[in-house]
């Protein structure tokens, strides 16, 4: 088994009330003005406002960002980082989704690096952007699934190419605090908590698996097969919100080496194919994928469906842990109301005319069993059929 774990430089203040530190943790950055970048819906929450009184309570001054989009696009990005510049912000404040958080790092990068964007995408031909004199950012999510607060990058549409992109930017705080998911929506709860279940579940099931990500991994998926049925159930139990919320932190640590497989590899072009929510998209081939991988590591696929409160016979092979690992996920599928393929995609035939661009944009480096284009389709089918 690889021993390599690339440790997040991520630092993460963790627990409930925790995100009224944000305005002293911004004055020991040494932060004057700061831009702030959330999404109208968040604003509408409430949640944007009680941040910016922390902020101001500090002394610090604000300008915010509010055009953020789902999957954000790179012209979004470009437009905060500018406003930033603009307004000569010393720092940036992300707060919301995986969107929200991703376009502000984004906008850290371009505050001390020249635009576009796409000059800094995590590929061997463009830049690394220069870290010598970045401003801080914090980071405060609140929707637990993307883990944006652990990883080092943001994810952003490339427009010109209608794919997801990586620029590479760490956070300098991740503020996770658990009482501003009190009142999402259950619709939300589901996409980003279906999120933080693949992250884990294909960081325990990556032929780049590790002992480390192993333990983060693991306590990740149990977190979420004790807790995520209660949020669903009671969107006000804190204590469940907590566990799901320190899932979905831990999920985010635990891809770090081992990365994603099946799920995401397929997920993120379906996603910009059929403009899918991300969970969703990822999450809706989960219970194939692992299936599909029982036979290439039945213990892993055993492990994952215990920890998700399965029943596995002792001598039980491969086929039968595919088997009871794909109906255990369905069934918490059916029990939280995760959406069905054949919703939210008209036809197989559209499914098939896909693959070719699944195959192209994905190489499938870190799936435990080899994967083509006739494997991704069947993955597709059976979960159109579900």
């Amino acid at each position: 088994m690889p021993s390599v774990f690339l440790a997040s430089r991520n630092p993460i203040l963790f627990g409930c009330g925790v995100s009224k530190q944000t305005g002293e943790k911004l004055k020991e950055f040494g932060c004057k003005k700061v831009l702030v970048v959330h999404d109208k819906g968040v604003k509408e929450a409430g949640i944007v406002d009680k941040i910016l009184g922390y902020i101001h309570k500090a002394g610090i001054e604000t300008v915010c960002f509010d055009k953020v989009l789902p999957d954000p696009p790179d012209y979004i990005c470009e437009e905060a980082g500018a406003l930033g510049v603009a307004e000569k912000v010393d720092g940036v404040v992300a707060i919301g989704g995986g969107s929200s958080l991703d376009t502000g790092k984004a906008a850290k990068v371009l505050l001390t690096n020249p635009p576009p964007i796409s000059r800094y995408y995590l590929k061997h031909e463009d830049l690394v952007p220069d870290e010598s004199n970045m401003k801080p950012i914090i980071v405060i999510p609140t929707t637990a699934g993307t883990g944006s607060e652990a990883t080092p990058g943001g994810v952003i549409t490339d427009t010109k190419n209608n794919c997801k992109q990586n620029v590479p930017c760490a956070t300098n705080l991740g503020i996770v605090d658990p009482e501003l998911t009190l009142g999402l929506p259950q619709s939300v709860t589901v996409t980003t908590a279906v999120d933080a279940l693949c992250h884990c579940v294909e960081a325990y099931t990556s032929k780049e698996a590790n002992q480390i990500s192993d333990v983060i991994a693991k306590e990740a998926i149990s977190l979420i097969g004790r807790n995520l049925r209660k949020v669903i159930k009671d969107g006000s139990d804190l204590k469940a919100r907590e566990g799901v919320q320190l899932a979905a932190t831990l999920a985010g640590l635990s891809i770090m080496g081992p990365f994603c497989n099946i799920p995401h590899e397929i997920g993120l072009m379906l996603g910009m194919i059929f403009h899918l929510p991300h969970g969703i998209a990822c999450g809706i081939t989960l219970p194939e994928a692992l299936q599909y991988l029982a036979p290439a590591i039945p213990d892993r696929i055993k492990t994952v469906a215990q920890l998700l409160g399965a029943d596995i016979p002792e001598n039980a092979g491969s086929e039968e842990i595919g088997q009871i690992a794909y109906t255990t996920v369905r069934n918490l599928y059916d029990d939280i109301g995760m959406p069905k393929l054949k919703d939210l995609v008209k036809s197989k035939e559209e499914l098939a005319a896909a693959v070719p661009q699944i195959m192209d944009y994905s190489p499938f480096h870190f799936s435990a069993r080899p994967v083509n284009a006739e494997d991704v389709l069947a993955i597709l089918e059976k979960a159109y059929e579900a």
